[in-house]
């Protein structure tokens, strides 16, 4: 994939909390996974196989859904 070099100008404020809570060479790529859902329109089914094959993203959400089934047998009705 090609990439292309932007120009950005932003408050200094922002600049230096990017810095440092991302890391001076890690903004880019931040920002680019922030912005891509919103621009780029990928095939949802795709994506979907895309985020299954995520091994550990797949036992979290499994570990949290297990979590809510407890939970929904407390609920008073």
């Amino acid at each position: 994939m090609m990439q292309r070099k932007l120009t950005l100008t932003i408050d200094e404020e922002v600049y230096n909390g990017l810095r440092a809570v991302i890391g001076p060479r890690k903004i880019s790529h931040f920002i680019q996974e922030l912005v891509r859902p919103h621009v780029v329109k990928n095939d949802i089914y795709a994506a979907y196989k895309e985020m299954s094959a995520d091994q550990v993203r797949e036992s979290e959400a499994l570990e949290w859904a297990e979590g809510t089934f407890g939970d929904i047998n407390n609920e008073e009705r």
